[in-house]
């Protein structure tokens, strides 16, 4: 099942559990973990894409290790909240894993990274520190920002 709503996301998960956050790009998968009571979320490990039944691999293995209850994946939307050609993409990497078995909520990510990359600057973190952090910190960030929503339910 995959929903753009909280609630419906909500609905179908169990009485909490880890969720794991996805921040899918074109080269890397950055990863989040939240814990059972979805207070806080973690950057976890970068996925450096391949063939995607290899990523697939990678994203099952952490799973299974992790006990992830539910699925949460940025959504890159235009600004104006339309589609892109990088929203599709992502929309149907989210079906391709539907197989997972996994309920999935799929996440306005249109500040993410931005924000992300303010702290990191703000905190003085060097150009090269930044980018290898970042897409882990940016899946942290959606996924923080998805069960901040979910507790208010």
């Amino acid at each position: 099942m995959i929903a753009t709503d909280p609630a419906t996301y909500a609905a179908a998960l169990p009485d909490g559990g880890r969720l794991l956050g996805l921040d899918v790009g074109t080269q890397t998968i950055g990863t989040a973990l939240c814990d059972a009571g979805w207070y806080f979320a973690s950057p976890a490990e970068l996925v450096r894409r391949t063939k995607f039944t290899a990523d697939k691999a990678a994203l099952a293995a952490i799973i299974a290790r992790e006990g992830v209850a539910g699925l949460v994946i940025g959504l890159p939307l235009n600004m104006d909240g339309s589609d892109s050609p990088r929203t599709q993409s992502v929309r149907a990497f989210a079906r391709n894993v539907e197989e997972f078995a996994l309920p999935i909520l799929l996440w306005d990510e249109r500040w993410s990274t931005a924000a992300v990359e303010r702290a990191m600057i703000a905190a003085d973190m060097s150009r090269g520190k930044r980018a290898e952090r970042i897409d882990n910190a940016a899946a942290s960030y959606i996924l923080q920002g998805a069960i901040d929503g979910l507790v208010r339910l």
